[in-house]
């Protein structure tokens, strides 16, 4: 009898085991945030030198995508995803036992490799179903993990307080070894692996950069987590420096805008076979303009302060999660035989352009700034978004499928 891992019959998983896979992906990106100033104390290095571990991530995690995605189509899900578990499991343990701040860098860079939970799970699902329903699946995928990147920094802190920071990393380590064994018992191979080059999977890249369907789906998506990107990289500042909140207040108001992703998330997967992924990308986009250009409008009028911003971030939360799962179907309905290849492209359109979001909002709060720019920089996002999915529906209706 052949190992499970060999198997290449189309044997779809239970939805938690997404919703695992894809939650490990997001709580590795930020549950280790608050233990920055003492890790930075334990190496004896600078705070900025440590910030890197965030940016190298990101940066090291687009590119991955990038990679993911066709390797998975060559060789299947289920082994890339595997694998990548294996590597993330080795790279943790790295960091745990690094000696210097550089070693640990290093070893966190190597940990974005998990980055093939978040890429292909939302492959697996397309490989299962249709587009609208692929849209209502990602969906309730997304809906159980998209607590995990707002409160993960609230978790680590109180790992952090109670244990130190080195607990939050054997915390990763041990959620790593039970998603894959999960993995490795549920996740049977859902792809239809076709035996070519590596490199003709890379020129699959043009064919997908030059439809416009892919560029206006990538777009919404990228502009639309850029929204939360840019949210994320700024209020902290806001909460802190503006409105004199301390980390704990902070962390908790973070989760208005994860129960309005709760919301948005549970309403596409009941509607979005009902209504159409464009229509829907299109709804979600035009709930985050409208609570951007109420929250704009409020603190012009001096009306701003901690429960008018953050509250507001509630219509951030849930114009995403009605958008955000239908734009992934949309990316991967492009070329549904290159659906792997797809998500990582755009996921790290979406990676890539959150983490550029997040670093200008970054720079443009310097000392004594007020929450102006970054509500700026949101509304901007969130309209280029809406600008991107309309081009969408403008090319579906002269290619005669529809709005």
């Amino acid at each position: 009898m052949h190992s499970p891992i060999f198997l290449n019959r189309r044997t779809p998983p239970k939805i938690v085991t997404l919703i695992l896979l894809a939650g490990l992906s997001a709580l590795t990106m930020n549950i280790f945030l608050p233990s920055l100033p003492g890790m930075a104390a334990y190496f004896d290095a600078p705070y900025a030198l440590m910030q890197l571990s965030v940016a190298l991530y990101l940066a090291l995690s687009a590119v991955l995508q990038v990679l993911i995605g066709p390797i998975s189509d060559r060789y299947g899900r289920r082994v890339v995803i595997l694998a990548a578990l294996g590597l993330f499991l080795i790279a943790t343990l790295g960091t745990l036992f690094a000696a210097t701040a550089t070693q640990f860098l290093i070893c966190r860079m190597a940990q974005a490799v998990v980055a093939a939970g978040m890429v292909l799970s939302r492959a697996v699902v397309r490989d299962m179903v249709s587009d609208d329903e692929a849209a209502s699946m990602i969906a309730y995928v997304t809906m159980g993990m998209s607590l995990v990147p707002m409160i993960g920094p609230v978790i680590g802190g109180y790992v952090d307080a109670a244990f130190g920071w080195h607990a939050n990393f054997w915390l990763l380590f041990g959620l790593g070894l039970l998603v894959m064994a999960l993995v490795w018992a549920d996740l049977g191979e859902t792809a239809v692996t076709r035996k070519i080059s590596f490199a003709a999977q890379l020129r699959s890249y043009p064919t997908l950069l030059g439809s416009r369907r892919f560029l206006g789906y990538a777009g919404a998506a990228a502009f639309s987590s850029g929204c939360f990107f840019a949210y994320l990289g700024g209020a902290p500042y806001v909460g802190n420096v503006v409105f004199g909140l301390d980390s704990k207040q902070i962390g908790l108001l973070f989760a208005i805008t994860a129960l309005g992703y709760t919301a948005g998330n549970f309403f596409a997967g009941r509607f979005s076979r009902r209504i159409g992924i464009n229509r829907m990308v299109l709804l979600g986009t035009l709930i985050t303009v409208a609570g951007m250009t109420t929250l704009l409008g409020l603190t012009l009028a001096g009306l701003s302060g901690p429960v008018v911003f953050f509250g507001l971030q509630f219509s951030m939360g849930l114009g995403n999660g009605v958008a955000l799962p239908s734009a992934n179907a949309g990316i991967l309905s492009v070329r549904p035989e290159f659906a792997g290849t797809a998500s990582g492209l755009g996921g790290a359109l979406q990676i890539g352009g959150g983490a550029g979001l997040a670093a200008l909002a970054g720079a443009l709060l310097p000392p004594g700034s007020t929450e102006l720019p970054l509500i700026l920089l949101m509304l901007a996002s969130s309209l280029a978004s809406v600008a991107c999915i309309l081009l969408v529906i403008r090319r579906a209706r002269a290619l005669g499928l529809g709005a």
